[in-house]
């Protein structure tokens, strides 16, 4: 055997060791790089691709990703989006219909295929895109809608950021100057033409009532009170700038003191009704057209290309019709339903409840107080769709009527009010409801308990159970509060004024509050006593039902009339006002309709009468009022379609149409 020298072993092993070392490094990198290639076929195109602006309609690639919010030209808005990998590991862009259509003014087309959905968008033939449902929304694919559109879109964390191309007003038109035919006189002072060099997102907002212009001889004279309905103040937000010169010609000019007032400060502006632009502004590159509507009309906007234009008309009917089939076994429907000579705007949807499942909503799932916006609560239950509910104390955010889930009672039902019951079988039943409860002590004693977590306060019993929340806090002054906890009397004591000493509620019991002459009953209910209760509703049938929402009053009940608002204890003013109306009904042929009538053309909302019979001319064989006026909300895939949301009030209680399966 060949003996080496160590120095030529040595050498030998520092050769072989950074041979060694060497390949192994190689052997790392190509690994690498393979697992890149098999990874991402188009690894290098990503490498090369620009990390704040990609090219329009894609995104940086990464894995499936989605989020609550966008980001649209720097405005952060909230909305769901989701990215997910389609075919050949393309990524699919995909936003919720509502923040589509609300967000970025794209109007949506009747449809009968609820996987697609028409839409127009400054195009002369609509296009078409795909639908997804999922967890509480419908989403569109606007992979395409996009690309072709010029959008630049990146995902960053739980924000979808997008871009827009930056557009400029070019011109805008008022009056007989928009689309008359050449050469006529007539004056149209109800539309308004924007003309764009390029499509451009938009929104539209309901605002506040415009006060009058005043000048009385007297400045300290006190004003006369208006004798019709102000006009009120709407905004069309455009992403598009708009030059000085066409701004100032629709700005207010501000009077120039007269001689005795040089030392006063120049007075402002002051809003004109009569003028249909009030006023246009550039704010973080937007344009505002501020624009007064008279009462009992809107505006209906419009979209065209060549030239590419936003067309503003004004208008008692503003109101587009629609017949959408917007997902299984669920519609949109909207259209003016006649009444005599009024035409009313009737917005409402179409539910197969064997298809779908309906739950009550509020607006915390640990407690009964409290109120938020019907969109918010919809959209922490995951619900499709909803519409506002029952009653509520605005002042302190308590429930006044009945609210039951899953034969859960929530809140109890109050003054033999109208109410609406259901199961998971798609059957309903309407009437007007009581609930009687009643404590029975061993000495035969027997106690009639009034009200079941409710807001409604008057002499008498009630009770309050861990639904109402992990505690109860005295609803007025002096109350004679009883512990009961596995069915017997643990605890007596005073509640003291009203609305400061929060008293815990047991989880295996509920408190009873003795108000009034009651209070004197708690001598009667000593502690150790053994109580059991006893709990039916009247009708019976009500209590054959795991769900139940109530409100009032009741306006149809096999196919009849039945309206009653006096039997119900609703006041004179209630039963005549005019007003935006809420109403939950049932078909002949067992489809659910969730429905929002809002003012008639040119006036005001209707009457409970008139509402009645709208329901019926619907198709309603069985119909409920819900809370109306500013609580009426109806809700699709977080968005409001009868309404602006900042006009929507907060309200309490809710009905939710679920997808997932039962």
């Amino acid at each position: 055997m060949l003996k080496m020298p160590n120095w030529y072993r040595q050498k030998s092993h520092t050769a072989v060791t950074k041979l060694a070392k060497h390949q192994a490094l190689r052997l790392i990198a190509s690994s690498i790089i393979a697992t890149i290639l098999s990874v991402s076929p188009n690894w290098m195109a990503i490498a090369q691709q620009p990390p704040i602006n990609p090219q329009p309609g894609q995104l940086r690639r990464q894995a499936q990703s989605a989020g609550n919010q966008i980001s649209l030209n720097g405005r952060i808005i909230p909305g769901a989006w989701m990215v997910k990998l389609g075919v050949v590991d393309q990524q699919v862009i995909y936003l919720s219909d509502g923040l589509f259509r609300q967000a970025m003014g794209v109007d949506f087309l009747n449809s009968n295929n609820p996987s697609q959905q028409p839409i127009q968008w400054f195009t002369s033939t609509p296009e078409t895109l795909v639908t997804l449902l999922q967890a509480g929304y419908r989403y569109l694919d606007i992979t395409e809608f996009t690309q072709k559109a010029n959008w630049q879109v990146q995902v960053n964390g739980n924000t979808l950021v997008i871009v827009t191309p930056q557009a400029r007003i070019k011109n805008l038109m008022i009056g007989h100057e928009a689309l008359n035919p050449p050469g006529t006189s007539t004056i149209r002072e109800n539309r308004v033409v924007v003309d764009l060099d390029s499509p451009t997102p938009w929104i539209v907002r309901q605002g506040l009532p415009i006060k009058p212009t005043q000048t009385p001889d007297d400045p300290d004279a006190i004003a006369p009170q208006p004798t019709t309905i102000p006009n009120r103040e709407w905004r069309i937000t455009l992403d598009a700038l708009t030059d000085p010169a066409l701004i100032q010609r629709y700005t207010p000019i501000a009077p120039l003191p007269s001689l005795p007032n040089l030392s006063k400060q120049l007075p402002q502006p002051q809003p004109n009704p009569d003028r249909l632009i009030q006023k246009i502004e550039v704010v973080h590159n937007q344009t505002i057209i501020s624009l007064s509507v008279p009462f009992g009309s809107a505006p209906r906007i419009t979209t065209v290309n060549n030239p590419n234009r936003l067309i503003i008309e004004i208008r008692p009917d503003a109101m587009v019709e629609r017949n959408i089939a917007w997902a299984d076994g669920l519609r949109w429907r909207q259209q003016f339903i006649n009444l005599g000579k009024d035409r009313f705007p009737v917005v409402w949807l179409e539910a197969n409840p064997r298809n779908l499942t309906i739950k009550p909503i509020w607006t915390t799932p640990e407690t009964v107080v409290g109120t938020a916006p019907l969109i918010q609560t919809a959209q922490k239950y995951l619900a499709l769709a909803a519409i506002n509910g029952g009653y509520f104390n605005r002042n302190n955010k308590l429930p006044l009527g009945a609210i039951r889930r899953d034969n859960q009672w929530l809140s109890g039902p109050i003054l033999n009010r109208g109410a609406i019951a259901w199961n998971n079988s798609g059957q309903f039943y309407v009437g007007r409801l009581t609930l009687q409860e009643t404590l029975t002590a061993p000495n035969n004693f027997r106690l009639p308990i009034l009200f079941l977590n409710s807001g409604y306060v008057q002499s008498g019993a009630a009770r309050y159970t861990p639904s109402w929340g992990k505690t109860y806090t005295p609803l007025t002054d002096n109350e004679s509060i009883l512990i009961v906890q596995n069915n017997e009397i643990s605890s007596q004591l005073s509640g003291g004024k009203a609305g400061q000493t929060p008293i815990p509620i047991p989880q295996n019991g509920y408190l009873l509050t003795l108000r009034g002459t009651a209070a004197t009953t708690a001598t009667q209910l000593p502690i150790g006593t053994k109580v059991t209760l006893a709990s039916n509703t009247t009708p019976v049938d009500f209590s054959r039902y795991p769900n139940i929402i109530g409100a009032g009053p009741l306006l149809i009940q096999n196919g009849q009339i039945v309206l009653d608002a006096k039997a119900e204890k609703f006041s004179n003013a209630f039963i005549a006002e005019k007003a935006i109306r809420s109403g939950i009904c049932t078909t002949a042929t067992g489809t659910l309709m969730i429905a929002a009538v809002h003012n008639r053309a040119g006036g005001a909302g209707p009457t409970l009468a008139e509402h009645a019979q709208l329901m019926k001319n619907l198709g309603c064989v069985n119909a409920l009022n819900l809370d109306g006026g500013s609580s009426t909300s109806l809700y699709l895939s977080g968005q409001l379609l009868d309404r602006s949301p900042n006009t929507a009030a907060r309200v309490h209680n809710g009905i939710g149409i679920f997808w997932q399966q039962r």
